[in-house]
């Protein structure tokens, strides 16, 4: 039985109207009403007055009210600790796999400091290259290196234009298919 039904009870066994109840806690009727409603709860001085007044025990007036909401107050606390406890253990479980991650991505790092993926690139090409009965020697490479002695200007600008020097791969098939273009060939 909850507090609010015991004072309801013991008010009316002491045939007391909640005024004369209100009068002689302190208090006023509405806070008798919202008492018995179980809207509020007295305080712990007020409830000794209520116990005066009904000439019963707190534990009688409260039935154990106190001790259950006691009771209830610590195994809420505790259900709130073992959940805490369960948050924690998988923060520091997450958090050892962490440090182990981290732990084997340095160890790799450094062990194999300069392991890249490697690929073959030509920065220079000299090719053999003729037309007819004309042999031309052509040499491209980086920094826009071109060389063909045996050109005459105009062939050297041409094959200057095509000629790509940050791919000499490129570079290479544009010089062929020029020469295969005018009846020729490179080796």
């Amino acid at each position: 039985m909850e507090i609010g039904n015991k004072i309801l009870e013991l008010r009316k066994k002491n045939n007391l109207s909640q005024e004369a109840l209100a009068e002689k806690i302190g208090v006023s009727r509405q806070t008798i009403s919202k008492w018995e409603l179980g809207e509020t709860a007295p305080d712990i001085k007020q409830a000794k007055e209520l116990s005066k007044v009904f000439n019963v025990s707190l534990d009688e007036l409260t039935n154990n009210d106190i001790k259950n909401v006691l009771e209830a107050k610590v195994s809420n606390t505790e259900k709130l600790a073992g959940i805490i406890i369960k948050i924690l253990k998988v923060i520091g479980i997450l958090s050892i796999i962490y440090v182990i991650l981290f732990v084997i991505a340095l160890i790799l790092f450094t062990a194999f400091p300069n392991e890249q993926k490697t690929t073959t690139e030509i920065i220079s090409a000299d090719l053999n290259c003729s037309i007819g009965d004309n042999n031309y020697l052509i040499t491209i490479g980086e920094d826009n290196y071109f060389e063909c002695m045996e050109c005459n200007k105009d062939m050297e600008i041409y094959l200057k234009d095509i000629t790509d020097y940050a791919n000499i791969e490129h570079s290479i098939e544009n010089i062929e298919k020029y020469f295969e273009d005018n009846g020729g060939s490179c080796k």
